[in-house]
């Protein structure tokens, strides 16, 4: 901050404050009173439509420091890059010297607006277990960004989460810190550039335990100890700051032992800044400061919420400054020193000097110039992540299809595009202003316009919408066929449709009707799943708990009927996490995942039920068998329960205590085995080395996820049962076979101690390679001396 301190002691109170907060773009929207446009149209108002840039010198007249919603602008790649733009050089002009604005959208799977390129959603992407392709797809998200005059791109989402019931699950890496940390890292290198040179900046979200809280309600608190938090649940972000240098946070809704993350300093200085060593900006997430005092009480009013935050560590308040805006009577009052203020406008200008910003001050390091948007390629990539996070749950040899068979497609939802899109997509970017209008004009029973808010938009139930929403998808995307379509584009296979079962209906099977309509078949298809979006019909999506996890609708009755057939029962299951199935895993001779892979999903699904594409996926998260069982995850401590390695299982005495599908469970058509060759301890007791042999016993090539698991069979604290240390995809070709080498830091076993302080003690230390985290090939077990973390 030294070459940034003289500028900070010339900036007064007033234009220290203006760079804390943000502003956001829908307060700009104008609309032209011109002879001859009548507002009362929709076409109206489209026509008369502007972004009044001058407003900025009235709302911001200390300077511009975020902008926030900047997806919401409804206008083609051109306007967007004009309008951002002439923000920028609107905000330049107001600020007394030339600082230019932070510019924020959202890109967990591509950047959120209509003219976007999209990608299957972070659960898929997990599901890949591909880093490097994970990245690939992220770098071009970020030339997009850096393209239209985006600088913040609030992704990736760090949370690590074991409870499905939570309605963001798709949003995440799934269960894992190991998984979530290296495909985190990944992301954040694509947007970053590997030498932090592209312009745009990654932001890991949401610190912390935002994922976990209880009953896996939405904003709620999250009921986990400061050793879990920071050796499990801080994984990702340590590694995201110390392997991809991310310089930007966003805080969590949750509170944790009573204290909200906004206003924790133990959250936010002594572990983010502290223990993990960050030095970046911290920003909150949207409304999180003044949730201080209309939601958790813990401030009387704005003032007080804003001096808690800033106190505490928080520099930013998005997306605009409700509470912020108070900050010069909390300095003047004495509720927070001018200092404090001083820390958080170094750490904004710090990121407005990379980024090219500030005028006179030089970046850290030569930005790039942009990079052209290549749609192609972005197509390619999307397509390969879809084949790659597809994953079969179950099969007796039913799939693939073979040519001429006679196939009975069952499910509405086998012919709707909408169910493989989750939220933060360009399609449910696009539902929100229907869902408003609709509740605004007073068209949503049971809601009062007057004292609606925004945030009551995730819960609210808007019946019949369901149908405009697939018009608006297929809209988007004209060229995308639903699975019934693509399914039916196979020229080797004989496809009938029979329209029943729904997410949306509330009356029972006609299981003579449907029976009869898949007498004749070969094999029967069932397509069923649950949508996941911002408003309207969702059943997960942010602000969304489940209690039960089952499939809406009448869809578990569908399977039940089908079952009865007689004829081979194979069940798409389309859905971004991890639902209560057992009954559909035992009525199908096949079960497949399609985990909301956007608009490459049904083109891949239909080539992965034919066999033309290997199904790649594994699983990020475990499948429970029941909701009593959660949280249910593979690395489980010592002593829980559930699941140990001396076959020590109390369990539940009405249940069996496994999971259905395990973590990292998936199959694939070629039959590959993984052995262990070897594993040994570098000569300063800092890395393993794993050696492994894949070997594919059948007549066609195949992939699958070599998995290194550890388990530290002693410790002063409580250990895992197992933690997965490393992992690599493997192809292997018909009847050939190939060794793969992993190493893995010693670091990655880390843990607090019972003294306080960070590594491992000695002791012995088991290897355990496999295909998932219940399937073991084999296993060895090493002396590992003690090491301690000395980083900090």
């Amino acid at each position: 901050m030294s070459d940034l301190s003289a500028l900070i002691r010339k900036l007064d109170l007033d234009e220290k404050i203006a760079q804390l907060n943000g502003m956001i773009l829908p307060a700009l929207f104008s609309v032209r009173q011109e002879p001859g446009v009548d507002l009362s149209t929709e076409e109206g108002r489209r026509a008369a439509f502007f972004v009044d840039i001058d407003r900025i010198a009235e709302l911001r007249p200390h300077g511009l420091g975020h902008l926030s919603l900047a997806w919401m602008l409804p206008l083609p790649a051109e306007g967007l890059r004009r309008v951002f733009a002439d923000v920028q050089a609107k905000a330049r002009e107001v600020s007394r010297f030339g600082i230019g604005t932070l510019i924020h959208a959202e890109g967990l799977n591509g950047l959120v607006h209509g003219t976007g390129i999209q990608f299957p959603t972070a659960w898929a992407q997990a599901a890949t277990w591909m880093p490097e392709l994970v990245r690939r797809s992220t770098f071009l998200t970020g030339a997009q960004f850096r393209d239209y005059g985006i600088h913040l791109c609030f992704s990736p989402v760090l949370d690590v989460v074991r409870d499905p019931r939570w309605g963001r699950v798709h949003e995440t890496f799934g269960e894992d810190q190991e998984l979530a940390a290296q495909i985190g890292v990944a992301f954040i290198r694509g947007i970053n550039g590997s030498e932090g040179d592209t312009g745009v900046l990654a932001t890991g979200k949401h610190f912390l335990g935002y994922g976990s809280s209880d009953g896996a309600l939405n904003q709620a608190r999250t009921s986990l100890g400061r050793r879990q938090l920071t050796d499990e649940f801080a994984v990702p972000f340590r590694r995201a700051i110390d392997e991809a240098g991310l310089s930007v946070v966003m805080n969590s809704y949750n509170e944790i032992d009573g204290v909200p993350a906004a206003a924790n300093p133990w959250l936010l200085t002594d572990l983010l800044r502290g223990e993990l060593g960050f030095t970046g900006l911290v920003v909150s997430d949207y409304d999180a400061v003044t949730m201080l005092h209309s939601v958790y009480h813990t401030a009387r009013d704005q003032r007080e919420a804003a001096a808690q935050a800033l106190s505490a560590g928080l520099d930013v308040e998005l997306p605009a400054d409700e509470s912020f805006r108070k900050l010069r009577e909390a300095v003047e009052t004495g509720l927070v020193s001018e200092e404090a203020v001083d820390t958080a406008v170094g750490r904004v200008l710090e990121v407005k000097r990379d980024l090219g910003l500030v005028p006179d001050y030089v970046p850290r390091r030569r930005l790039r110039a942009p990079e052209p948007l290549d749609r192609t390629t972005a197509t390619a990539v999307g397509r390969e992540i879809a084949e790659h996070a597809v994953t079969l749950l179950e099969n007796d040899g039913t799939l693939p299809l073979r040519p001429g068979t006679k196939v009975a497609v069952v499910g509405a939802l086998a012919d709707e595009l909408r169910i493989h899109f989750g939220a933060y997509t360009d399609v449910a970017n696009a539902e929100v202003p229907l869902a408003m209008q609709l509740i605004r004009s007073g068209q949503v029973p049971g809601i009062d316009p007057e004292k609606y808010i925004f945030t009551e938009l995730f819960n609210t139930r808007i019946p019949g919408i369901g149908p405009r929403f697939e018009t608006m998808t297929r809209e988007q995307h004209p060229d995308t066929p639903t699975l019934l379509g693509a399914l039916s584009a196979v020229p080797d296979l004989d496809v009938t449709f029979v329209d029943a079962g729904s997410p949306d209906a509330t009356g029972p099977i006609d299981a003579d009707a449907v029976l009869g309509a898949v007498r004749d078949a070969d094999v029967v298809v069932a397509v069923v799943g649950e949508r996941t979006g911002w408003a309207g019909e969702h059943t997960a999506g942010e602000g969304q708990t489940s209690a039960r996890l089952r499939l809406p609708g009448n869809q578990h009755e569908l399977v039940s009927v089908l079952a009865r057939a007689g004829v081979p029962l194979v069940t798409v299951l389309i859905t971004g996490r991890p639902l209560v199935v057992p009954d559909i895993a035992e009525a199908s001779a096949a079960v497949l995942l399609a985990p909301l892979l956007g608009a490459q999903g049904p083109a891949t699904v239909a080539d992965v039920l034919t066999g033309a594409v290997e199904p790649g996926g594994r699983l990020p998260m475990t499948f429970p068998r029941d909701t009593g069982q959660l949280p249910l995850f593979h690395g489980h401590p010592y002593g829980s329960g559930y699941a140990h390695p001396t076959g020590r299982r109390p369990g539940y005495n009405d249940l069996d205590d496994g999971p259905l599908y395990p973590f990292g469970h998936g199959l694939g058509y070629a039959d590959l085995r993984v052995g262990l060759d070897d594993v040994t301890l570098s000569d300063d007791g800092s890395t393993l080395t794993v050696r492994t042999r894949t070997t594919n016993g059948s007549d066609r090539d195949g992939s699958t996820v070599v998995q290194v698991y550890a388990r530290d069979e002693h410790g002063s604290v409580v250990r895992p049962v197992r933690q997965l240390i490393a992992f690599a995809r493997v192809a292997v070709r018909a009847g050939g076979s190939t060794e793969t080498v992993l190493e893995a830091p010693v670091s990655r076993l880390f843990y607090t101690m019972a003294d306080g302080t960070r590594g491992i003690e000695d002791g012995d230390v088991t290897v355990l390679v496999g295909t998932s985290s219940e399937r073991i090939a084999d296993s060895r077990t090493l002396s590992v001396p003690a090491l301690r973390d000395d980083a900090r």
